[in-house]
């Protein structure tokens, strides 16, 4: 792997992780409005998964693993085979 493509893998983790403490962060103050306290050791774990979600990434970038995909099915065949072909919409009659 080429150093431009860990960076970019580098950079996908740290918005991966920016994003998922962001929402941390919307569903704590809603919380919050709602008058719910969210004691310390739940956002400590909610923490702990961000950062175990990260390690794993980091690990998958630098051993080249697959990572989970979550939008599109790409080529795998398990998916993809489950998948019903898309209709054609654009045929004329």
């Amino acid at each position: 792997m080429s150093l431009g493509g860990i960076v970019l893998g580098l950079v996908n983790i740290a918005i991966v992780v920016a994003i998922l403490l962001l929402v941390g962060a919307i569903i704590l103050w809603f919380c919050s409005w709602m008058g719910i306290a969210v004691p310390g050791n739940v956002q400590k774990g909610y923490i702990a998964v961000v950062a175990l979600i990260a390690l794993y990434m980091i690990v998958a970038l630098l051993l080249g693993i697959p990572s989970v995909r979550v939008i599109g099915h790409g080529a795998s065949p398990t998916i993809g085979a489950a998948l019903p072909p898309a209709p054609n919409i654009m045929r004329e009659n």
